[in-house]
């Protein structure tokens, strides 16, 4: 009797293992086709949902979400932020269920225009600045410098150049961007994963705060209420000026696909303008959704500069001024700080 036992355990484990992988290979089954072409379809388009159940098995309901809100089958896409999402399909069949995962990219529906510069004036700006950080705060300008053991926050004379106040950066520290709200300067630093703020006023120290989920701090800017912060990939997070928490993000996307390596950002007419490492231009940003709109060429600056190179002493500093309505530009390591206005062709 002990042997039938023993024997029909094994034989109840042996068809349990063969209906859970059974079971298995079921939910693997299941798959969704779309009509995003290669992964990608741009936002002014309908996204196109259908399950695939090669085994015809008994499918009680089907769910669709992207990045966790339900959508239809047939679902209009504007309105989504661009970038990359993760489309969960849940299937519930013969009382199990089965979740299949794919990466879908939204894309900007129109193509960033061109724009073009006209330099109204030309400063001069101390050429040992490693500049990472530009910004106007009640008329002065404040700017952030970078490397290890150079790492500086100024306020400048930006029509003499001449150097108001500044306070020098730990040495373990690589500064990067700065941003000024309510009479605080925000200071990222490069792979320290901290940050500090100052009193705008003395630049003195006041606190730190550390990073959350983005990767490296490069670009800061703000838009009166909220912080902006770039941290050199294609993405730019949004912070709470008084917890310093990372509450959202933005995916910068235009019509090919995504704009990474973004570097110092600012805020200007409810758009973000954003530095690209090792390219001449700078993107103009819908801070809704992540869509490119726009490219300024930067070209007529860099040829200025006598020790200009696309990696190192490259375009780096966009502030706009209130007062004049013109943005101030320039880069790493460079003599001059170009005051120019930005023209569409």
């Amino acid at each position: 009797m002990k042997t039938y036992k023993h024997l029909t355990i094994i034989f109840l484990a042996i068809v349990l293992i063969a209906c859970g992988a059974n079971i298995e290979e079921q939910k693997k089954s299941f798959s969704v086709t779309t009509n995003a072409q290669n992964g990608t379809i741009s936002i002014d388009k309908t996204l196109e949902l259908a399950l695939k159940n090669p085994k015809n098995l008994e499918v009680s309901s089907i769910n669709y979400e992207l990045d966790g809100k339900t959508i239809e089958a047939k679902q209009p896409l504007l309105g989504f932020k661009l970038g990359e999402h993760v489309l969960k399909t849940t299937v519930n069949f013969n009382g199990e269920k089965a979740i299949v995962n794919q990466t879908i990219s939204l894309l900007s529906d129109t193509a960033p225009k061109v724009l073009s510069l006209e330099i109204v004036n030309t400063y001069p700006h101390d050429k040992t600045s490693f500049t990472q950080g530009l910004e106007f705060y009640n008329g002065v300008l404040y700017e952030s410098t970078g490397q290890r053991g150079e790492s500086k926050i100024r306020k400048i004379d930006y029509k003499t150049g001449d150097v108001i106040a500044e306070t020098a950066i730990p040495d373990a520290f690589f500064g990067e961007g700065i941003t000024v709200l309510n009479n605080i300067v925000y200071h990222l630093t490069w792979q320290g994963k901290k940050g500090f703020t100052y009193d705008a006023t003395t630049l003195k120290k006041k606190s730190s705060f550390n990073y959350g989920q983005s990767k490296e701090g490069w670009g800061f800017c703000n838009d009166g209420s909220k912080l902006f912060k770039s941290d050199g990939t294609s993405l730019i997070w949004t912070l709470n000026p008084e917890t310093l928490i990372e509450e959202d993000h933005i995916q910068v996307y235009s019509n090919k696909g995504k704009y990474g390596r973004l570097n110092e950002i600012e805020w200007a007419n409810n758009k973000l303008y954003a530095n690209i490492w090792e390219k001449n231009g700078i993107a103009v940003i819908n801070p809704k959704n992540g869509a490119v709109q726009a490219v300024l060429n930067c070209t007529p600056l860099t040829k200025q500069i006598s020790n200009f190179s696309i990696s190192e002493n490259c375009l780096n500093g966009i502030a706009y001024n209130p007062d004049t309505k013109t943005f101030f530009l320039t880069g790493k390591r460079w003599d001059k700080l170009f005051e120019v206005k930005i023209i569409e062709k």
